[in-house]
């Protein structure tokens, strides 16, 4: 009975006593992660207020063992940082973070309170993010080359961290702590058990770096289907601009409105008069109609302003990185206008945040029907891509316009994506001296009726591509320019022969006798095959300012 009381005193006790909470490091460290070379890096967590923390890192580099390490103290909430000075490249890193030492319990040793990851590696970090075509994986590009490239996937340079998906109604210091695949949230060696998972576009664009520059590579994986660049932006960076604050008043005003009882109540009554149609449909034998989904509060979707920089960016900050790539637009295609703005705020509002103008290059959008392949809102998206990009400098735009879909917004052919982000990073960053853009328009002259075009990013010379994609067979075949087409004084475009003559394009129609404008690959689903020597298209692109056809 004594022995009993005893046990019962001592657990109460230790119930009473303040848990003391062990140093933990922040999800993004972890085995085989990457830091950036060359640039300080932050290295932070949570420990007990007050408590000192210990950061060593040891690398492997070509000039031999490379060590730093730093003592710092958790501050009052238990946050801690510590900033360790730049490394060069290097594999086989212990990274070692050590807080106070804990006392066990009564008849166990002593917990040490220390994390110690392995096989960390110094090289170059990019950031991957966008919408469904960042998402893609390469197990889903079965069509695509998928199967090829995962079978030759291994290479322990290249790594990849996948932030779990998580919309938040403000900033978060961490990750989903529930993740729906316990493969997210941890640095994985690129490999066949591993590979199929990763983000298509990102893996060729790591692949084609890690090959180049001999140093790992390490990719953060930070994106979610058709979400639009609003949701990626914060919300101090939309209230401050004029044309984009109607996001957040939007918000707020739905926010404000809000009523939970309500809400379920009117989903209660929709869900029952759903059972009642499903009924019915069965027994005339049609489909069900589409189950009510559940109510949302504002500000809590991925689709809202702010939501998926809050819980998808800012855990990242302030991980030291190279870059970004950018896939992503198509659910701002209805607002090519307004994306001009909102695309180059985003990038400013990232680069805020990390504290440096990084270089950031997206995928321009490929060519699909969007409900009308002769519709030219995706036109649009493409030259506000452009704009936006040369708007805020050391950034650039991939050309994919041999690579679409015409009735798969998803289109399977990845690795010319992440292949031409790989070239406008290698020469714009790394200074490899490659050809990285497909013909560029840079001015038009008329005589008589040809409208005369020069183009820089010639590289050896025009050409008419030849190639295929799903609803656009054998383009260019029999080396015939496509995609042009001019317009007159009346401003009405026309089909237009258009031939190379040298480093020029000589456009012209039986239907204009002076041109006024020309404009080549301006639709939804454009069939388009200028080219350069180099093997890349040339962006879509027209040489007038006339306004929209369409409500901005």
């Amino acid at each position: 009975m004594t022995r009993c009381r005893f046990i019962t005193l001592a657990a109460t006790l230790a119930l009473a006593l303040p848990a003391a909470a062990d140093v933990k490091p922040h999800a993004l460290f972890g085995d085989h992660m990457v830091f950036q070379r060359n640039a300080p890096l932050p290295i932070w967590g949570t420990a007990d207020p007050g408590e000192e923390v210990y950061v060593h890192l040891s690398v492997a580099t070509v000039d031999g063992k490379r060590e730093e390490g730093q003592a710092v103290k958790a501050d009052k909430d238990g946050k801690w940082m510590a900033k360790l000075a730049p490394f060069p490249a290097g594999t086989d890193g212990v990274l070692t973070v050590r807080g106070a030492e804990r006392k066990a319990a009564p008849k166990e040793k002593k917990a040490p309170n220390a994390v110690v990851f392995k096989d960390v590696a110094v090289g170059e970090v990019w950031v991957a993010s966008g919408q469904s075509n960042m998402e893609m994986s390469l197990g889903g590009s079965s069509r695509g080359g998928g199967p090829e490239a995962i079978k030759n996937s291994t290479n322990p340079n290249l790594r990849v961290f996948t932030v779990p998906k998580f919309a938040r109604p403000h900033p978060e210091a961490g990750f989903n702590p529930k993740p729906l695949n316990d493969k997210f949230s941890r640095w994985l060696l690129s490999a066949p058990e591993n590979a199929p998972m990763f983000s298509a576009v990102a893996y060729y664009f790591g692949r084609d770096l890690q090959k180049a520059l001999n140093v790992p590579v390490g990719i953060i994986h930070t994106s979610w289907g058709g979400t639009p660049a609003q949701a990626w932006t914060s919300r101090e960076m939309l209230e401050s601009d004029p044309e984009l604050k109607h996001y957040v008043e939007s918000l707020d005003t739905r926010t404000k409105a809000w009523d939970p009882n309500k809400a379920r109540e009117q989903y209660e009554a929709a869900l029952e008069k759903w059972k009642k149609d499903a009924e019915d449909a069965k027994q005339q034998g049609k489909p069900a109609p589409r189950r009510p989904g559940m109510p949302q509060e504002p500000g809590t979707g991925p689709f809202d302003p702010t939501t998926l920089y809050n819980g998808m960016i800012a855990p990242l900050l302030p991980f030291a990185i190279q870059g970004a790539i950018w896939y992503q637009g198509e659910s701002n295609a209805g607002q090519p206008i307004e994306y001009r703005t909102l695309y180059a705020q985003m990038i400013a509002d990232w680069r805020k945040r990390w504290g440096h103008d990084f270089p950031f290059y997206c995928v321009q959008l490929a060519p699909f029907n969007a409900g009308n392949p002769e519709g030219e809102n995706w036109a649009y998206l493409r030259e506000a891509q452009a704009i936006a990009s040369a708007r805020v400098h050391n950034a650039g735009v991939a050309v994919i316009t041999d690579a679409g879909d015409k009735g798969d917004i998803h289109p399977q052919k990845k690795e010319p994506a992440g292949a031409r982000l790989a070239l406008l990073a290698l020469a714009n960053v790394y200074g490899k001296k490659i050809e990285f853009s497909g013909p560029a328009y840079k001015a038009m002259k008329v005589d008589g009726n040809k409208a005369i075009l020069s183009f820089d990013h010639v590289a050896g010379g025009l050409t008419a591509e030849e190639f295929s994609m799903a609803g656009a067979e054998d383009v260019g075949k029999g080396g015939k320019l496509v995609g042009f087409t001019v317009a007159g004084e009346d401003k009405v475009f026309h089909p237009a022969t258009a031939t190379i003559e040298g480093d020029t394009v000589v456009v012209t129609s039986d239907q204009v006798s002076k041109p006024v404008a020309v404009r080549y690959g301006w639709k939804n689903f454009p069939v388009c095959n200028l080219a350069n020597k180099a093997g890349l298209p040339a962006s879509p692109f027209r040489t007038d300012d006339f306004e929209p056809l369409f409500k901005k």
